[in-house]
């Protein structure tokens, strides 16, 4: 039996805490698309952080919408851990 390759998925955010309420959705994909966001954030020095879990959620929101409440919390751990090893 052949071992099942797994799909990569990625979803980028952006929060400009001056203009928007909330985290939005500015990009989201499975596959080659989501290689060629990572691979986009690594020229660009954008920090990754891997969570599958948080992926499978917001994969689910439109573009360019703001994260539900209900994903605050999970999302504002993840900003946490970027400022941290960013210092920005």
């Amino acid at each position: 039996m052949k071992p099942t390759k797994k799909i990569t998925k990625a979803v980028a955010l952006k929060y400009e805490q001056k203009k928007d309420n909330a985290p939005k959705v500015i990009a989201k994909g499975k596959g080659k698309i989501a290689e060629n966001i990572i691979k986009i954030a690594k020229e660009e020095k954008v920090p990754i952080k891997k969570d599958g879990d948080l992926v499978q959620m917001l994969s689910k929101i439109e573009l360019d919408k703001e994260i539900p409440p209900n994903l605050y919390k999970a999302v504002s751990e993840v900003f946490s851990f970027l400022y941290r090893i960013t210092k920005e």
